[in-house]
């Protein structure tokens, strides 16, 4: 029986997502032969959301953790996650809620980004009227141009003023360089390290104004390889976790196995070439080209046609055998926000599906 097959499937009401925890074990400890410490780990969580699969990263000495929203925040701290980044600024509400979240869980080290004087000057006010000191990184941007400031002045006199604001503790640099996605790894490296460069002169001048040398928390999955080497930073993959398909095929220099999946069934045979499975936008990320949203590995000839909110459509060869209520294993393309799409995951183990893992941080919301 291959790996992914469900003995009991006809239990497993689809679609679903199906995670296997000796999978997840083992991405976890192949991760760790990356760098020489897990203190050199940060991993971003967003990719997970599920405070069982948080836990075996904290089991395997991983202790720092990153997200994108309160409610990963407070998932984390809820694990008992030690120290947690929330990669984001806090803006109007969450300013407050990020203040509120540091006195709900006291005992968890919390930070966050800033990458402008009016945020800055925002959250320094929040800070004071909650009694609160805010751990924050300065956000630069090297060229994904999604947020950030750029290295240079601006961020230096940034970072200045963050390190004399009443209520802030300025303690670092965060750099996401997720544009970088060469399949190369020799062109990856040389365009990784070129942009670090200017990141490596900014802590320098950052260390000499201030008398302190700046934490830096640097990359995503497809440049932790190249960061993990420096010694005075923190890499922090994410998708390494479940892996998928997109991954796979661009990063031929991370092994990592599959360990989540969009479990699904043939509900549909409208012709002897067509059948429709019940794996609509609702339940697999639908924001690439419909040819990369799934791959099955048990019917990888299989041909995507249409996809719409419940159902998804796919050519099949003549004389293909196909049944309704066939059940078929689909590796996302992007797994990420296909988890974010679930409310629970079942839990698979020697091929039996025994467990459900509730996908807690998915909500907007948990109480802070």
């Amino acid at each position: 029986m291959e790996w992914y097959s469900i003995k009991n499937a006809d239990t497993v009401d689809t679609p679903a997502l199906v995670i296997y925890p000796d999978r997840v074990k083992r991405n976890i400890d192949l991760l760790k032969t990356f760098v020489s410490s897990p203190s050199q780990l940060r991993p971003h969580i967003k990719t997970k959301k599920c405070p069982q699969v948080c836990k075996l990263m904290l089991d395997a000495g991983i202790m720092k953790f990153k997200c994108a929203t309160i409610a990963e925040a407070e998932m984390l701290a809820q694990v008992g996650a030690p120290d947690v980044l929330l990669a984001y600024q806090p803006t109007g509400p969450k300013a407050r809620r990020f203040c509120e979240l540091q006195v709900r869980y006291p005992k968890i080290t919390f930070s966050c980004l800033i990458d402008n004087h009016k945020s800055l000057r925002e959250l320094s006010e929040v800070a004071r009227q909650y009694e609160q000191k805010v751990r924050v990184l300065v956000d630069l941007n090297v060229g994904m141009n999604r947020t950030g400031i750029k290295p240079g002045k601006e961020a230096l006199d940034l970072y200045a003023e963050a390190a004399k604001s009443k209520g802030i503790d300025m303690i670092g640099l965060h750099v996401y360089d997720g544009h970088l996605r060469d399949t190369d790894f020799g062109i990856r490296k040389q365009k990784c390290d070129e942009a670090f460069g200017a990141v490596n002169n900014l802590r320098k001048e950052i260390a000499e104004a201030i008398g302190k040398i700046p934490l830096v928390v640097a990359g995503g999955t497809p440049t932790f390889p190249i960061h993990a080497k420096r010694r005075d930073v923190e890499a922090s993959p994410g998708t390494f976790i479940f892996w998928d398909k997109g991954y796979q095929q661009l990063l031929a220099e991370q092994p990592f196995e599959f360990a989540a999946l969009v479990v699904t069934r043939v509900i549909s045979k409208p012709d002897e070439q067509t059948i429709c499975l019940d794996l609509g936008h609702k339940s697999i990320a639908a924001e690439n080209p419909i040819t990369s949203r799934v791959f099955f590995l048990n019917a990888p000839e299989l041909q995507p046609i249409g996809h719409s909110e419940e159902h998804m459509v796919f050519r099949a060869e003549k004389g293909h055998g196909f049944e309704v209520g066939d059940v078929l294993y689909g590796v996302p393309y992007h797994i990420c926000p296909t988890v974010s799409l679930y409310d629970e995951a079942g839990v698979c183990r020697e091929n039996i599906v025994e467990d459900i893992w509730p996908i807690l941080a998915r909500k907007r919301k948990i109480s802070v």
